[in-house]
């Protein structure tokens, strides 16, 4: 039997993610069944089942994908070598954002407000959810501090607070830019930088 490379692996996992993603945004997290993923994958339901045990699986590997990759975005601007400013900072995360909703088809805003919905009756999907937005917050605080060390941020501030209302911003990009689309990125980056010049310099 020829070996399944590691590339092979990840081509089928992406494969089976990309379905399962389309399958949400269509129906949501609580219409979608194992059955919809398999037969938007082309695959098996022995390959889908081999990369993915059930739904709570997937469900983990999408919330993963779209806020884990977010909280990359921010880690390496937290990490980088460039200035950071908290505009900036929060300019390449909506950027990533758009990306991402691009990559999908448009698929990523709609997957981010059925999770949203899906937590408010699912614990488990909650839990998730949760999770993965204390990561983002995490990394935001750090970009905060990284912010006030180059001289892009006032000190004295509580930085955890400031991550908190930050990371609202981007549901709030989601809903009025990608979903009903009240608004363009570049509008809304400028009212979001006007808001912020109190406490940036």
């Amino acid at each position: 039997m020829p070996r399944v490379t590691p590339e092979h692996r990840a081509a089928r996992r992406e494969q089976i993610l990309a379905a399962a993603i389309g399958c949400v945004a269509r129906e949501g997290f609580h219409k979608t069944t194992m059955a919809h993923v398999i037969e938007a994958s082309g695959l098996s339901a022995g390959a889908v089942y081999g990369y993915f045990d059930g739904k709570p699986a997937l469900i983990r590997a999408i919330a993963e994908r779209a806020v884990g990759s977010l909280g990359e975005t921010l880690a390496d601007i937290a990490d980088g070598s460039d200035p950071v400013t908290v505009p900036g900072a929060l300019r390449a995360l909506l950027e990533r954002v758009e990306q991402l909703a691009d990559e999908t088809g448009g698929a990523f805003p709609k997957v981010a407000v059925h999770a949203w919905s899906e937590a408010t009756r699912d614990e488990e999907v909650a839990a998730v959810v949760r999770e993965n937005i204390d990561r983002v917050h995490a990394v935001w605080v750090r970009v905060l501090d990284r912010a006030v060390a180059d001289g892009g941020l006032a000190p004295g501030h509580d930085h955890p607070a400031m991550a908190r209302a930050l990371l609202s911003l981007m549901p709030g990009f989601l809903l009025q830019g990608r979903i009903f689309g009240m608004v363009d990125l570049e509008t809304y980056l400028r009212g979001c930088t006007e808001l912020l010049g109190a406490t940036s310099r």
